[in-house]
């Protein structure tokens, strides 16, 4: 896997929830590309918790939006916007897990929608929660003029995470 440079990082008033990295109340997540997929590995918190000990669903649907965003942003190298999104619960996740793998990928292209399937595994790898989106692309000026957008790019070197 390479990790994603994130090309917002140190932009001035770039505060966003999902993967500001400086956002001490946002779930910071950061990603890699893997062949065909976008991953992140996150590690949950207490203060993202609905019931005890679990994690808000809320926050599930966060990370698994955010990640079909990025999607968007390496895979196609443009921004936009989600359209619609449908998500499944299938497995409470435990805030106390040392992290949760999610991983996305390009299911169908139609003009300028892209149809994103995304999933949500616990530390054992059992699958928690998918999604499923439909995105909105905006053409490459929109990006560069309304999304601060010029490129998404990868490090040069492979990484395997650290869990």
């Amino acid at each position: 896997m390479k990790k994603i440079i994130n090309p917002w990082k140190g932009l001035e008033g770039y505060n966003c929830f999902g993967c500001a990295p400086n956002n001490e109340s946002g779930v910071r997540m950061e990603f890699y590309e893997d062949g065909d997929e976008i991953v992140s590995i996150w590690k949950p918190r207490t203060e993202f918790q609905g019931w005890l000990d679990t994690l808000h669903g809320g926050i599930q649907a966060v990370l698994l939006d955010e990640i079909c965003a990025w999607v968007v942003i390496r895979k196609l190298q443009t921004t936009g916007m989600t359209s619609k999104m449908e998500t499944r619960y299938r497995k409470a996740i435990s805030t106390k897990d040392s992290h949760v793998v999610l991983r996305a990928s390009i299911r169908e292209m139609k003009r300028n929608i892209a149809i994103i399937d995304a999933r949500l595994y616990n530390t054992e790898g059992e699958l928690c929660s998918e999604a499923v989106c439909t995105y909105f692309t905006f053409p490459q000026d929109k990006a560069k003029e309304e999304m601060f957008f010029e490129a998404c790019n990868v490090e040069p070197e492979e990484v395997l995470p650290l869990i």
